[in-house]
């Protein structure tokens, strides 16, 4: 209540001054030309971006004094969510095609969701992994069930339950070396592999399978032991991939990278190359997993020799909730031992019991045919607006509700107009646009999206 009452009294706040600066037009005759253009230029968009007296740069710059300074924000401030639509602390209401950067799979604020998270509130929150409690079981079970049901990962065993992408990655990593060391005692068996343009995440063991300067120089040196190729180059497998290979780590849809599609010809070449050395391998889908292309994982349509050793979840699983899952074969599973591995918050009962729920309805036969319907509607859009803007738009890629638009100039300029002008979009590898909407996001929401996105186009050329 007190949320709702002060985004009303910022609205109320924001409305008198834009009144104040309507009603007297023979001052604003006087104003610098740069203002008027200030002016003009707000009253032109839906959701200009806030000014420095607004309330969320009020609230913005206060925060800013108390907050390590590891993102470059605009100054909106998101204070409510419902289904692919955001509001601002203004009141302004925003198209989003982003969902977290793909957690949101069931949209904000879903109301069965919001009804299971206040039940569990009232029942039990934690408790710690020194006790059993129902959820962590019943989630690893049901993990493992829809994983088998979809046609991936045929020999999925059990699960380890974290809290996020990074852990689920850092958990992946630690097995695989783990492995390494049952297989090869002498410890000669600890290198590790994963590909240029890919991200697993910050922790200093995810970090170093992420070979981007950008992220690793200001915390180098890396761990030891990690070696990268190059994405689907599949006449490097052998050389790169080898004896001393205890583990390797691969997006089947690159999301950070550029929405990069790894080709079913390299993914079967490195799952067999892995094979024949012993090497544990992992798909991370984190990003594209949980049906964001029509499947339940995004490598459900290959053949058995090539599915993986381990999959890592994360992202969609809370549907915005902290949670991180890592499911894996008995040929992982059954070398690690108690003490091997450990997560004070993971498993809770409050992840786990939202976590099975999501899992539930993203498995949904239906919902994943009307993701691949929507995807389809997504991606003829960004085809006409490439026959629209030949000379900015190049290839779109992805499968699905994870698309990526690579573009010949930087889209920051792009990003704001379609913020300003409603709609949420963010950036990937080198100049490409990703949409990742909500997987529940209407068609006509789509259509809409794209018309934002051509007018965003249109007034940055």
């Amino acid at each position: 209540m007190a949320l709702r009452l002060s985004t009303r009294t910022a609205f109320a706040g924001s409305i008198r001054r834009l009144s104040s600066r309507g009603v007297a037009t023979a001052a604003a005759s006087n104003l610098s030309s740069h203002i008027q253009q200030s002016v003009h230029r707000d009253a032109s968009l839906s959701n200009p971006d806030p000014s420095e007296d607004s309330p969320s740069s009020t609230l913005t710059a206060k925060h800013l004094k108390h907050m390590v300074a590891t993102y470059a924000r605009p100054s909106v401030v998101f204070v409510k969510g419902e289904g692919s639509y955001l509001w601002d602390l203004e009141n302004r209401k925003y198209l989003d095609f982003t969902a977290g950067i793909a957690v949101n799979g069931l949209g904000h604020s879903d109301p069965a969701l919001a009804r299971l998270i206040a039940d569990q509130a009232s029942t039990l929150l934690h408790t710690s992994n020194l006790y059993f409690n129902p959820w962590t079981g019943a989630l690893s079970e049901l993990l493992v069930q829809k994983t088998l049901e979809s046609g991936a990962m045929h020999d999925a065993s059990s699960v380890f339950v974290c809290n996020s992408g990074s852990e689920a990655n850092e958990a992946a990593i630690k097995f695989s070396r783990k492995v390494g060391k049952v297989v090869d005692p002498s410890g000669s068996k600890y290198e590790f592999v994963s590909f240029q343009g890919s991200f697993h995440g910050r922790t200093m063991g995810s970090l170093s399978a992420t070979p981007n300067p950008k992220y690793q120089e200001p915390f180098s040196p890396m761990v030891p032991g990690f070696k990268y190729g190059t994405y689907n180059d599949v006449g490097a497998i052998n050389e790169l991939v080898t004896e001393k290979t205890c583990g390797v780590i691969i997006e089947p849809i690159q999301g950070e990278g550029g929405v990069n599609v790894a080709t079913d010809e390299f993914l079967i070449a490195l799952a067999k190359r892995c094979r024949e050395v012993g090497a544990v391998l992992i798909y991370d889908e984190i990003q594209c997993g949980l049906s964001r292309t029509g499947t339940l994982w995004a490598h459900s349509h290959l053949p058995k020799e090539a599915h993986p050793d381990i999959i890592t979840s994360a992202k969609a699983l809370g549907n915005g909730f902290p949670i991180g899952a890592v499911i894996t074969n008995n040929l992982v599973s059954e070398k690690i031992k108690v003490g091997d591995h450990g997560t004070t918050y993971g498993g809770n009962p409050m992840a786990c019991r939202i976590a099975h729920h999501v899992v539930e309805r993203l498995a949904n036969p239906t919902l994943q045919k009307e993701v691949l319907a929507k995807g389809a509607i997504l991606r003829e859009g960004f085809e006409k607006l490439r026959q629209q803007f030949p000379d900015l738009i190049g290839e779109v890629r992805g499968r699905g509700l994870i698309l990526g638009v690579q573009l010949t100039q930087d889209p920051s300029p792009i990003i704001k107009a379609a913020r300003e002008r409603g709609l949420l979009v963010i950036t990937c590898g080198t100049n490409t646009l990703r949409f990742v909407p909500p997987l529940t996001v209407s068609i006509d929401e789509i259509q809409t999206g794209l018309r934002i996105l051509s007018d965003a186009i249109t007034a940055t050329q």
